[in-house]
């Protein structure tokens, strides 16, 4: 009896998922979904070739400097890097002298020797980059309610990460007047801006890259809205990834590894079955 009535809880198990199922696809394929202006005006990443994606990518130490460059004269006022320290930034090309001088150009969290009170001292290799605000509460009161979210992973967190960000950084623009006539309730409330790259095409950031020589580059190039979109979307690639060109590396040498131990055992397969000499079938 046992058996037999848990063969029957199992198949009532079975046949509730599966009326689930068919439910489930049938309202799917069926209902009518309401598409807000979101659905027909939120536009995909553009598709720009950085020089570390494909199999054979590597960093561009002078577009990653730049990069780091536009972070710390623009978005460095509200977003932070916490899970960035200064002494990384030596694998963008920097020396240990640059790398320190840089660091000191930052006011990190420290204590008095003296009183044991806290204060702010300039920054070393080994400090992290310091948070912009010093709580949440904090950080929205300066931002309209909205917290800007730490950009030390933001490229892993959003689909094609690299392209979002640049996209996202240069694609403001004003309410295109197609999608006021199609949707004439939209509008973009004070404090929001409009930007297609958006999911929601309404941010609360406010355009960070406005206008072009914003950053005045030390290598001298020009630094165009997209220029600057570009070469901080492939610094905040590196902080997301900083090994992201050493994996690659190491995925082709595993590969020519399998290849030549493959080769290596047919070949021992062939050697120590040579003198074997297959059974002749019976007629």
């Amino acid at each position: 009896m046992i058996r037999i009535g848990a063969i029957l809880v199992g198949l009532g198990f079975t046949l509730v998922v599966l009326i689930s199922f068919v439910t489930g696809f049938i309202t799917w394929s069926t209902e009518e979904v309401e598409k807000g202006p979101e659905y027909s005006f939120h536009e995909h990443p553009q598709n720009i070739a950085f020089a570390h994606e494909g199999p054979f990518g590597h960093w561009d130490t002078q577009q990653l400097q730049r990069g780091y460059q536009v972070y710390k004269e623009v978005c460095a006022a509200c977003h932070s890097l916490k899970y960035v320290a200064f002494r990384d930034l030596g694998e963008l090309g920097y020396s240990e002298a640059e790398v320190a001088a840089l660091a000191a150009e930052w006011q990190v969290p420290g204590i008095n020797p003296d009183t044991g009170e806290s204060v702010l001292r300039p920054g070393e290799p080994t400090d992290y980059f310091p948070d912009v605000y010093p709580n949440a509460v904090a950080a929205a009161a300066a931002n309209n309610n909205a917290i800007p979210p730490d950009l030390s992973l933001m490229t892993k967190a959003r689909h094609n990460g690299s392209d979002y960000v640049a996209s996202l950084l240069s694609g403001y623009e004003p309410v295109p007047e197609e999608l006021k006539a199609q949707f004439p309730n939209f509008n973009t409330p004070e404090g929001l801006y409009y930007n297609s790259y958006f999911p929601y095409l309404n941010i609360a950031m406010a355009p960070p890259l406005t206008q072009t020589g914003q950053v005045t580059y030390a290598d001298g190039t020009e630094a165009t809205v997209g220029q600057m979109a570009t070469d901080v979307a492939a610094f905040l690639t590196w902080t997301a990834e900083p090994t992201l060109i050493e994996r690659k590396q190491t995925g082709w040498a595993t590969l020519a590894f399998l290849l030549v131990a493959t080769i290596l055992a047919y070949l021992a397969k062939r050697q120590i079955w040579s003198a074997v000499k297959p059974k002749k079938a019976k007629a």
